[in-house]
């Protein structure tokens, strides 16, 4: 009988203050959706990670004709030069953390931007003499790229030595201050969702302090008083947490794997997929509830002790 007369009271709390509660199920839906989203985009920047710096390269570029660096002040690398470095890379030190390696000719390298920029006006004034020779290598672990670099930085006939990790950095600060944004718009809309749901409860005591007064006299617990109004805030919130669940996984079914995986070869890095959206959805609903839960307890209690 006082669960039915709880329900009974939660509903009429819902129905009186339907304005309120439609603002705070939009609230939540958008603030945990935003989560949602900066949830899978670190998820996604964590699998490109793992897959692009496994596959991150140390580039060693030779001495061109006309090169301006210290160690190319002889010129172009010589022959002897050439079998030098390889035989660096050879050698017992450098065995261990290299995986493996290739050269790269100038005509190889030509071929290859001429396949790379395919269509582009700059592959009719490029020629092979303008590339650089290079030796391109893949470590065991891309960590110790410091490594090669040390290796090679002063020796005779080597131009340059690049990590190509470095860019790939680049890319990732992007990303992650994309996602670090949409984390900091979420919080203050969460922040909004907690106060609408305190300022919707205030007002559904407020409408209902006439019964409130009468439990009172007649006994009733402060438990039992509040409990009604805490479970119209967690109801709120539940359905505003389920829509922005429904929203993620629609996101990822979609725009990720609908989309994106269309535009992007399989080749080129793993996409998040529903698994992952079904690891970040429960966990919104229960913050989405748990933030309710609290923000209409602390409201109540406030009131009753008005």
């Amino acid at each position: 009988m006082r669960m039915s007369l709880i329900w009974g009271e939660v509903f009429t709390g819902l129905r009186r203050n339907l304005s309120m509660v439609v603002s705070i199920i939009l609230v939540t839906f958008i603030s945990l959706t935003f989560v949602g989203a900066a949830a899978l985009m670190q998820m996604q920047i964590g699998q490109m990670k793992g897959y692009w710096y496994d596959r991150a390269q140390v580039a060693i570029y030779l001495c061109p004709e006309g090169s301006l660096s210290e160690s190319c002040a002889g010129g172009a690398v010589t022959d002897d030069q050439r079998a030098a470095v390889e035989a660096q890379l050879k050698g017992a030190a450098l065995t261990p953390i290299i995986e493996k390696y290739y050269f790269e000719s100038k005509d190889e390298a030509y071929k290859r931007f001429q396949e790379k920029f395919s269509g582009n006006e700059i592959t009719k004034y490029v020629t092979p003499d303008q590339l650089q020779e290079t030796f391109w290598v893949n470590l065991k672990d891309p960590a110790q790229s410091n490594v090669i670099t040390e290796a090679f930085s002063s020796v005779p006939g080597v131009e340059e030595v690049t990590d190509q990790r470095k860019y790939l950095d680049t890319i990732f600060s992007v990303l992650n201050v994309a996602s670090y944004t949409a984390i900091g718009i979420a919080g203050l809309m969460l922040m909004a969702a907690v106060l609408l749901i305190a300022t919707t409860i205030r007002l559904s005591a407020y409408s209902r302090r006439r019964e409130i007064t009468i439990m009172r006299l007649v006994g009733a617990s402060n438990r039992f008083i509040q409990t009604p109004f805490i479970l119209e805030g967690v109801i709120s919130a539940f359905i505003g947490s389920v829509l922005a669940g429904g929203a993620i996984f629609a996101i990822v079914h979609f725009f990720v794997q609908g989309y994106l995986k269309e535009a992007v070869p399989p080749s080129m890095s793993s996409l998040v997929g529903l698994g992952d959206a079904a690891l970040v959805v429960p966990a919104l609903i229960l913050v989405g509830m748990i933030l309710a839960a609290l923000s209409a307890n602390f409201a109540i209690k406030r009131y009753l002790k008005a």
